[in-house]
């Protein structure tokens, strides 16, 4: 593999070259280093008989936990710490990355943060990961399903009403501007010859921030790559008018803050992709299983079973046989920090019934 051009200082990002009045306005706060980069895969692109295969690293995007979810972070920290609160609150599966990173993240601020879950399939990582959760600050509270989340959500909040809620997966117009960014970004990297201008870009979609975001990025840029967003949850799923409206609102976003802003169509930009979910969040599919695996052996890079296998699955079954180049944005992040995880015990015993009790 190739890699592309060296990280470019925070204050320089796509974003704030291009709308310079953004910078002053719009509170962020820097956690990734930028641009992630871009290599390609030819050994993977041969096995699977693709066209000229990419991935965008942005499972580096930041040295402690990266993946997409610090993108966003950086625009919503930035507004908790605008607003002055003290304490966070989000949601997702118990295994959630977002909720992990959010944690992570909002706890090295000195923020403290509330995570609200709901039941997934129970695995050794699901533990492993609700066990971190914990070692890494977060307060934990089983919601058990999206009901049962609002009325925790809501009693907490007549406790600590100045708490700043981030919702699931930091999926908001001001946390797709992360996502913007990233599209201007890749558009950078294309223009000095890392890569040339995809046909499609694959990457998983959970609330669909992600994939909104970027789509309207590349529209900016006046590329003409078209998003497949792979869709990974059957609970709170995006439509594809779900994420058109997302890419709107956060152009409305650019507009009011920056004022003049390029209005692209955003109709043929975002392609949901709904078949390789399986039995539903958090189920693993042989598809991706075989994905995972595949792309370890040649590549050496690492997926998840939830998301990422999902989504790489999708584009070994869609691609193979065509010959246009194509991206697949690595949105899992590469490594995690070291914590000492907690005895299971130390969790609320809400969740101890995802622990096998011993005989």
């Amino acid at each position: 593999m190739t890699r592309s051009a060296q990280h470019a200082p925070a204050s320089q990002i796509p974003l704030f070259a291009l709308y310079p009045e953004l910078e002053p306005v719009l509170a962020r706060v820097p956690l990734c280093q930028l641009p992630t980069p871009v290599e390609r895969a030819e050994k993977m692109e041969h096995e699977a008989g693709t066209g000229p295969l990419y991935i965008k690293r942005d499972d580096c995007s930041a040295p402690e936990y990266g993946g997409n979810k610090p993108r966003k972070l950086e625009w919503l920290l930035g507004r908790a710490r605008e607003r002055g609160a003290s304490r966070v609150m989000t949601f997702g599966g118990l295994a959630t990355n977002h909720g992990f990173a959010t944690t992570l993240y909002a706890t090295r601020l000195g923020l403290d943060c509330e995570l609200i879950l709901v039941d997934q399939p129970a695995s050794a990582a699901v533990r492993r990961r609700l066990r971190l959760h914990q070692a890494a600050g977060a307060r934990l509270f089983y919601g058990r399903n999206v009901a049962g989340t609002a009325f925790v959500a809501l009693t907490r909040l007549v406790r600590h009403p100045r708490t700043f809620i981030i919702p699931v997966g930091g999926t908001s117009p001001r946390a797709m501007l992360g996502l913007v960014n990233a599209g201007l970004e890749l558009a950078q990297q294309i223009e000095a010859g890392a890569l040339p201008e995809p046909a499609r870009v694959y990457l998983a979609c959970g609330s669909g921030g992600t994939a909104a975001g970027l789509a309207l990025g590349l529209a900016l840029a006046g590329l003409h790559t078209r998003v497949v967003a792979v869709l990974i949850t059957d609970i709170l799923a995006p439509s594809q008018s779900s994420l058109q409206r997302m890419a709107r609102r956060t152009l409305k976003l650019l507009r009011r803050s920056a004022g003049a802003v390029a209005t692209p169509a955003l109709e043929d930009r975002i392609e949901l992709e709904t078949g390789f979910i399986g039995p539903g969040y958090g189920h693993a599919t042989h598809e991706a299983e075989a994905a995972q695996h595949t792309l370890e052996r040649l590549e050496d890079l690492i997926l998840d079973g939830t998301y990422t296998g999902k989504a790489f699955a999708a584009l070994l079954a869609r691609e193979r046989g065509r010959n246009e180049p194509i991206l697949f944005w690595h949105s899992y992040s590469a490594h995690e920090p070291e914590l000492a995880l907690p005895d299971w015990r130390r969790l609320p015993r809400s969740f101890h019934r995802f622990f096998p009790r011993p005989e």
